[in-house]
């Protein structure tokens, strides 16, 4: 695996800055899983894939049966070097199918087990999240994905236990979640995916579990490499302020940091694929004068192979100080693009909770922006979705109407969506 890193920096600072904005692209290239043969043996030799299940009361009927199902077909992709394990929860989580190397014999045991599943009880997700944590730690040089599917909103005395599960969880494993139905609260699966670097979405019907399971799955069998780190090295007279991935979706890591040393800080980025990801990374510097010149940051990517830390570097981030106000005010179009989709997520994310509240005149206004962001910066996907919760009456200047009638599913996918984000033209 090689990774290639580019950096776009607003360059030029008026008199008396001093924030430095920059974007840090990474590209991955050269793992054994492509996209034409995302399951080759190499890239998946080293992996625990775990299965996570819900089935709570609520699971009864054509969810059960369609998630027993997306199971079934999701260890049949598994080679026999690839280790799994699938936890069932409610209530409680129990371990149905423990750690093992995916062999026929331990597929067919573990497909007859989940067979045997039956819906009941209550839904408490830290349960089945701790039990998960254990199954990993028994391998921890292992790559560790888990899939997490639930159709409900967890039990509210779980509250405490849910924040205390994710803080033991964090760094131990990758999880993506899926919500089947409209019965379950986005906010909790979106809590869970970003404290554990995956991603959360809605699958409005049973049936579409399977297809999502497998393009889940194949997509984790992909990565190669794991536990990468964004490096920043900042001089004495810099520190970092922010830090957060802004695509393929956002994810703020600024408080996730490991201190290496006194000047250096590594930021969580998971298992790696052949893919391209951006990160927005922001410092404060001390002010200069006119024509200084300030290293605020050499960035570079980081793993562990054999034991030692292999780094891919970054050219540094530099500014130069000026008075000239057309250098000054002109922003690097990748770090305009970004604060743009931020500005898109957040306008979603307001528009939709004030429309919940009923709050039409705010809700319309917000979601006016998200259009006219989205339009601006050729986010399709969220401008196809928001079109689904609003009529679009005209893109360039944000005027929508909103709908009266709105699928409940269509307004939590717009919702999840919200952090995806359209890459920075090259």
């Amino acid at each position: 695996m090689q990774f290639r890193l580019e950096t776009f920096v607003n360059s030029y600072l008026p008199v008396g800055a001093t924030r430095v904005d920059a974007v840090v692209s990474v590209t991955a290239e050269g793992s054994a899983a492509t996209p034409g043969n995302p399951l080759a043996q190499a890239s998946t030799s080293g992996a625990i894939i775990g299965i996570i299940v819900d089935v709570s009361g609520s699971m009864q009927g054509d969810r059960m049966l369609s998630a027993k199902h997306a199971v079934r077909k999701a260890i049949e992709l598994l080679d026999e070097s690839t280790m799994f394990f699938i936890v069932a929860f409610s209530g409680r989580a129990t371990l149905i199918s423990p750690l093992h190397l995916a062999t026929s014999e331990n597929k067919y045991q573990a497909d007859a087990q989940v067979q045997r599943l039956e819906a009941g009880g209550g839904t408490c997700m830290s349960s089945a999240l701790l039990a998960s944590q254990q199954e990993f730690n028994k391998r921890p040089e292992l790559l560790h994905y888990a899939l997490f599917l639930t159709d409900g909103k967890n039990s509210d005395d779980d509250r405490a236990g849910l924040e205390s599960a994710l803080a033991v969880c964090e760094g131990v494993f990758q999880c993506d979640c899926r919500g089947v139905g409209t019965d379950w609260q986005p906010r909790e699966l979106q809590k869970i995916s970003s404290k554990l670097l995956g991603s959360a979405m809605i699958i409005a019907q049973p049936a579409g579990i399977e297809a999502d399971f497998r393009a889940a799955i194949k997509a984790a069998m992909a990565r190669s490499i794991g536990g990468v780190r964004l490096r920043l090295w900042t001089p004495k007279t810099a520190k970092v302020i922010a830090c957060k991935q802004v695509s393929p979706e956002i994810v703020v890591l600024t408080d996730r940091s490991t201190q290496v040393d006194a000047q250096t800080l590594d930021f969580p980025t998971g298992a790696w694929g052949n893919e391209s990801r951006d990160y927005y990374v922001a410092f404060e510097i001390a002010s200069g004068d006119i024509a200084d010149e300030v290293l605020a940051c050499r960035p570079s990517i980081v793993y562990s192979e054999n034991g030692q830390d292999v780094k891919s570097p970054a050219p540094p981030i530099v500014a130069t100080w000026t008075d000239d106000e057309a250098l000054s005010t002109r922003i690097n179009d990748h770090v305009a693009h970004y604060t743009g989709q931020e500005e898109l997520a957040q306008s979603i994310q307001q528009g939709l909770e004030a429309r919940d509240r009923g709050d039409i005149d705010a809700a319309t206004h917000m979601l006016g922006k998200a259009a006219k962001l989205a339009a601006e910066s050729g986010n399709e996907d969220t401008f196809r979705k928001l079109a689904k919760v609003v009529d679009v009456v005209d893109a360039a200047q944000g005027t929508v109407r909103l709908k009266a009638h709105v699928d409940k599913a269509d307004e939590m996918d717009l919702d999840l969506s919200s952090t995806r984000t359209s890459r920075a033209h090259r």
